[in-house]
């Protein structure tokens, strides 16, 4: 809970240009295990790979990973490299660099060893995890 509680704080927005949206990237999804059931304790790795600079995380008790990325509007297209212990994906780093209301980022899932990007579920999953957090 505590690290997920330095995460909301880091998307909460405080004062300073690096935590405003604009300047992030957040990565989150799932991690299951073959037959669908969460894993806990999974630590994860997201890569810049134009920088080498890299952010971790690690999944909670509903196998559930949120990583925050400092990318500003010139990373758009940007390649970023995510692993588990057992699985990488590379993923390209996609929004709207004129836009600076919406939260930037994508969902990925991992199950056994087969990873699915959904970034049509970023917005719906992270709305669902800010809400469930502040309770």
């Amino acid at each position: 809970m505590i690290l997920f509680t330095g995460l909301l704080g880091a998307l909460a927005g405080v004062a300073g240009a690096e935590h405003e949206v604009f300047y992030r990237y957040v990565v989150l999804g799932y991690v299951r295990d073959a037959g669908g059931a969460p894993v806990r304790g999974v630590q994860l790795e997201l890569v810049r790979d134009k920088t080498g600079f890299s952010y971790l995380g690690q999944t909670g008790p509903d196998g559930f990973f949120l990583i925050v990325a400092r990318l500003g509007d010139e990373s758009v297209g940007e390649r970023l490299t995510l692993r588990t212990e057992q699985v990488t994906t590379v993923i390209t780093a996609r929004f709207d660099p004129t836009n600076h209301a919406d939260h930037r980022g994508t969902r990925v899932d991992f199950q056994g060893g087969t990873v699915q990007e959904r970034a049509a579920s970023f917005k719906t999953t992270l709305a669902h995890f800010l809400g469930s957090s502040t309770r």
